[in-house]
């Protein structure tokens, strides 16, 4: 079965009529299924962005590391995985990308599918940060995958005056998977002061291997799009298929591909370097302040030992001795931490709830303004909102009502990028290189993404020692990052306008 799009030039929406209306039962599916993929594929990453720093934390215990020295390996090691998994995912956007055009769009997101849900399921197993960076890598490829995938299916099976509409929506749907992540890490944190049969990072990586099952109504209902089974039948064409020899021996593919990179890795590294670090900077910021709480509660609630055990770990802890206390100190310092922890993921858990509220808006809206003023002009408008915003909340988050007010603003400016890459390298691209041209912008980009944590390590490292007045290293490192939104700004003007143009063929 294959969908009839229409004639591609008609790229404008009659009078009156909302894009959806111009969808069939068939469209429906494709775009429920590629959104559910994409979803899928963001609750991953967000599940490990949220567990990071307590599945470090966990697997650096007993490796003989200092207590003084252990914020810093945390923070050092969380980088490290984040630059392995975005490497992964670099170098599975290039490989997947090649083959949703050789051997089609369905095929391969099946497969993107199975390899993330399954490693993801694997990291749960981990036994050191060596075989979790290494199950984050393979998780990565699948990951890096289904974007380019997803996105030339929808492009190509789509009403061409409903295609900018559905690939935004599909981009902003992929909110809804990080704010499922979020709620997963805000129950898990409440149910781990009432105690759990293992780490809630550990189930959290376990739940994020559910969305395998997706993969099987991909491989029984879903066809290849019309325009790509006609050229992967036209002979020649079909020999140029998810080449790159072909992308770049073509001077417009080429320019087209080497642009499209240059303003992808403004976003990609502005978020991975940067944004999705928000969650670690409320947690660094906020658990001294919960620890305190928690302490003086327990202590007003105690009498006699228990009181002055619980007044002898706090002491510990704040000058950073707890790792002499005795044994039965420990105990209570470790009963302590798990109510500290529950408490620090509601801030964490609504950060990021707070960033994918403001996404989901913010990729819609990216869409919209997109069609009606250009896809450049929004660009234009999207990075330099991103700069300005991520600049003040890493100034300033420090309380609860700045997550409701400031970081939303943040997630709709920054994830709104990424439905602009949606909607507009597909359109930079033939048929038989779409995926192809798509992944190598998106993911290549990745790989200088992946340079970004480790950067941030440097940075972070040199701020421990210099804070200029900061208490939280991770305030100026972000700040000074911040300026990667301003690249993607260089190359705009040489790249070109597609509103209202047909798909590249």
């Amino acid at each position: 079965m294959h969908v009839d799009t229409g004639p591609d030039n008609n790229a404008t929406l009659p009078p009156g009529v909302p894009w959806y209306k111009l969808l069939t039962k068939y469209h429906w599916f494709v775009f429920v299924v590629a959104a559910l993929g994409w979803l899928f594929d963001c609750l991953d990453q967000q599940l490990f962005i949220l567990a990071r720093p307590a599945a470090m934390k966990e697997l650096l215990a007993g490796t003989g590391i200092p207590e003084a020295a252990m914020k810093g390996e945390i923070l050092k090691w969380s980088d490290i995985a984040t630059a392995v998994f975005i490497a992964g995912w670099a170098t599975g956007g290039l490989v997947f990308g090649m083959l949703g055009d050789r051997i089609g769009r369905t095929k391969t997101m099946m497969f993107t599918i199975l390899i993330y849900s399954a490693c993801t399921g694997l990291s749960a197993l981990s036994t050191s940060v060596y075989d979790f960076a290494f199950y984050r890598f393979l998780t990565g490829l699948g990951v890096g995958g289904e974007f380019a995938v997803g996105v030339a299916l929808i492009a190509e099976a789509m009403p061409a005056a409903a295609r900018p509409y559905a690939l935004a929506s599909l981009q902003a749907l992929s909110a809804i998977g990080n704010i499922l992540a979020a709620l997963i890490n805000l129950g898990l944190g409440v149910a781990e002061e009432h105690g759990l049969p293992t780490s809630p990072w550990r189930i959290m990586f376990m739940i994020g291997a559910l969305p395998a099952l997706l993969a099987l109504i991909i491989r029984l209902k879903l066809k290849e799009p019309e325009a790509w089974t006609k050229v992967s039948h036209e002979g020649a064409t079909a020999k140029q298929l998810g080449s790159y020899r072909e992308l770049f021996s073509t001077p417009l593919w080429r320019k087209h591909a080497l642009l499209g990179l240059v303003l992808a890795c403004s976003g990609v590294v502005g978020l991975w370097g940067v944004g999705f670090y928000t969650p670690d900077l409320i947690r660094s910021v906020q658990t001294p302040k919960v620890t305190k709480q928690v302490y003086e509660q327990e202590i007003a609630a105690a009498e006699g030992a228990t009181a002055e055990s619980l007044k002898r770990v706090q002491a510990a802890i704040e000058s950073k001795t707890s790792d002499q206390l005795p044994a039965e100190d420990q105990a209570i310092q470790e009963a302590m931490d798990k109510k500290v922890s529950s408490k620090v993921s509601l801030y964490t858990s609504f950060t990021s709830i707070a960033i994918n509220i403001g996404a989901f808006f913010g990729m819609y809206g990216f869409g919209v303004l997109a069609q009606r003023i250009g896809r450049k002009p929004t660009f234009a408008i999207a990075l330099i909102s991103a700069f300005t915003i991520t600049v003040i909340v890493f100034h300033s988050l420090t309380d609860m009502w700045q997550i409701m007010v400031l970081v939303p603003i943040m997630g709709f400016c920054q994830l709104s990028l990424f439905a602009g890459y949606a909607v507009y390298l597909p359109e930079l691209f033939p048929t038989r290189l779409r995926s192809t041209g798509t992944s190598f912008c998106y993911n290549v980009g990745r790989f200088v993404a992946a340079f970004g944590p480790l950067v941030k390590i440097a940075i972070t490292g040199f701020f421990i020692t210099n804070t200029f007045g900061y208490a939280e290293p991770l305030r100026p490192a972000g700040m000074a990052m911040c300026g990667v939104f301003l690249i993607g700004l260089l190359v705009l003007p040489f790249l070109p306008e597609t509103k209202g143009k047909p798909l590249p063929e």
